[in-house]
């Protein structure tokens, strides 16, 4: 039985089979997506402990990906390595210090990916873990229903609101592009 599931997220063949042969012997399973569709598809479906996404993928890219991550609390706690050959790509929607995730840019050795993945899981401990409501007392006193509904309530606000901010940032980013381009 294997104990950790490695999803490998990029459209190079090349770098799926470099991460593969770079990870040292351990009890885990490489599984591999081509574009950031199949990608996202085997995240929900696989499970894995740890995505390794390219930033520049067909089909979805690794931004489009990274967000649809974010929305869900489920996932943003699983360890993310955000690979990229042009790091600034990555900087234009992302401002750094990257807290989230880890970043490592292509071509890589095996230290820097170890070093990478490790990150990434300190990183994801930081998370708060996704705890599911205390379920409702069904012998008539509500009062702590009432409280984990106001809690919901709560956390779906703050998500939107995240997924907000997010936007707002995306939209402050291809400003401040637009500007610079527009001054050169």
């Amino acid at each position: 039985m294997v104990a950790h599931k490695i999803l490998v997220i990029d459209d190079s063949k090349v770098i799926r089979m470099r991460v593969k042969d770079m990870l040292p012997d351990g009890n885990f399973e490489v599984i591999e997506a081509k574009n950031g569709l199949e990608g996202f598809n085997l995240i929900n479906t696989e499970q894995p402990n740890l995505i390794m996404l390219d930033f520049l993928l067909p089909k979805m890219s690794g931004w489009e990906v990274y967000q649809e991550i974010q929305k869900r609390p489920e996932l943003k706690v699983i360890p993310l390595v955000l690979m990229s050959g042009r790091k600034e790509e990555v900087t234009e929607k992302l401002t750094e210090p990257f807290e989230l995730f880890s970043f490592i840019e292509k071509p890589f050795d095996q230290k820097q990916l170890i070093d990478a993945i490790k990150d990434a899981m300190a990183k994801a401990r930081k998370h708060p873990k996704v705890v599911a409501p205390p379920a409702q007392d069904v012998s008539g006193d509500l009062s702590g229903g009432g409280a984990a509904n106001d809690v919901a309530a709560l956390q779906k606000r703050i998500d939107r609101l995240e997924s907000e901010v997010e936007t707002l940032k995306k939209q402050m980013s291809q400003l401040v592009s637009f500007i610079k381009q527009k001054l050169k």
